[in-house]
């Protein structure tokens, strides 16, 4: 049982432990509250107040917050407001937080939903995920929470695949701030092992088929996620040129999110190219076509990753995360590729890291 589960699953005896047991209790609480709502696709508003509270909490003295929260002056804190203080009451005081007992019930709901037993079968064999995102483009929270959720999945490795500069409005790295993301990953590795944090990016696809980041700095990361991410209604045949031209470069390891398409919120149609021909590149190449597990992307549709698996592509199984609960929509993505009959061998996520790391970076 994950340490968010045994924090929510003792709640109901956490008034009997000491301060620090309390304390981390409702930190464990928040947070697995903050993961259900991200996993839902709930407002970031709410999610993000819970784990702004979950850190706010984790900070502070344990005996102060016990008293706080038999004073009822748990808003005294940074990042503390009503709600999130009473949840962090109930859980100090030992009692059901039924809020969280919602979640946990909606979230049961879901999972109870048939599924395929080669799609189960695939979803168990998976190690970790190519593509997730952080606070240092346009993700929730700092990559140590996107690590922690990791670990409480399961996972063996997750990238951290932030955007590439010339996508502003995501706040993408510049090549020094990639740079100093690099040393941040190498010292979480030092911490977390033997979970392996993959220094990565989600490469922006520029008109021409360059790719969006110092070519230096690429060879020195574990996966690199080409995506295209403007001009989205361009010309097939251009579109298929600069496709194929990012997919030829030796840097790209993954084709992200391949039509760019968008099924809810303000949707977006499917860019058009030649799939025949891209696919074929991506398998004469070595590039991996990513399923995107997003529910607002499911990318590639249906008919084209049909395509895919006839041209001998590989796949990764990627979340796309931007939050922490996020990383939990694998599932879908499995789903798609039993229907496809896609031998998990084929699957690099499937992989260990090391095997991984010799595909990517040989």
């Amino acid at each position: 049982m994950s340490t968010a589960r045994r924090g929510a699953a003792n709640r109901d005896g956490a008034g009997a432990g000491t301060a620090a047991e309390r304390r981390d209790a409702a930190v464990a609480a928040l947070r697995r509250i903050a993961f259900l709502l991200e996993r839902a696709q709930a407002s970031a508003y709410r999610s993000e107040a819970f784990r702004a509270a979950a850190r706010s909490v984790e900070r502070e003295d344990a005996d102060r917050v016990v008293a706080l929260a038999t004073s009822g002056g748990l808003t005294d804190l940074p990042a503390v407001g009503a709600r999130t203080a009473e949840v962090i009451a109930l859980v100090v005081r030992g009692r059901p937080v039924e809020y969280l007992d919602r979640l946990e019930a909606e979230h049961a709901a879901t999972q109870a939903a048939p599924v395929a037993d080669a799609a189960a079968a695939l979803r168990r064999r998976l190690r970790g995920d190519l593509h997730a995102h952080s606070e240092a483009s346009d993700g929730a929270t700092p990559i140590q929470e996107m690590v922690l959720a990791a670990l409480e999945l399961g996972h063996e490795y997750l990238a951290i695949t932030d955007h590439s500069p010339r996508l502003t409005v995501a706040n993408g790295l510049s090549a020094a701030r990639l740079r100093a993301q690099l040393g941040q990953v190498a010292a979480l590795n030092r911490a977390v092992g033997p979970f392996v944090v993959l220094s990565g990016i989600e490469v922006d696809i520029l008109d021409d088929g360059g790719l969006d980041q110092d070519p230096d700095l690429l060879d020195e990361l574990d996966v690199v996620v080409a995506s295209v991410h403007s001009k989205l209604r361009m010309d097939r045949r251009a579109m298929t040129e600069r496709m194929v031209a990012a997919v030829r470069n030796p840097r790209t390891d993954v084709l992200g999110h391949c039509t760019g398409r968008r099924l809810t919120g303000r949707p977006r149609p499917q860019s058009e190219f030649d799939a025949h021909r891209v696919f074929a590149e991506c398998a004469q190449n070595g590039v991996a076509v990513e399923i995107n597990c997003r529910p607002d992307r499911l990318d590639p549709p249906h008919d084209l990753l049909e395509v895919a698996v006839d041209a001998g592509c590989d796949f990764t199984i990627d979340t796309d995360a931007h939050a922490p609960g996020q990383l939990d929509w694998l599932a879908a993505g499995c789903e798609r590729a039993a229907q496809h009959g896609i031998d998990p061998d084929r699957v690099l996520t499937t992989w260990p890291v090391e095997r991984l790391r010799e595909r990517t970076r040989p």
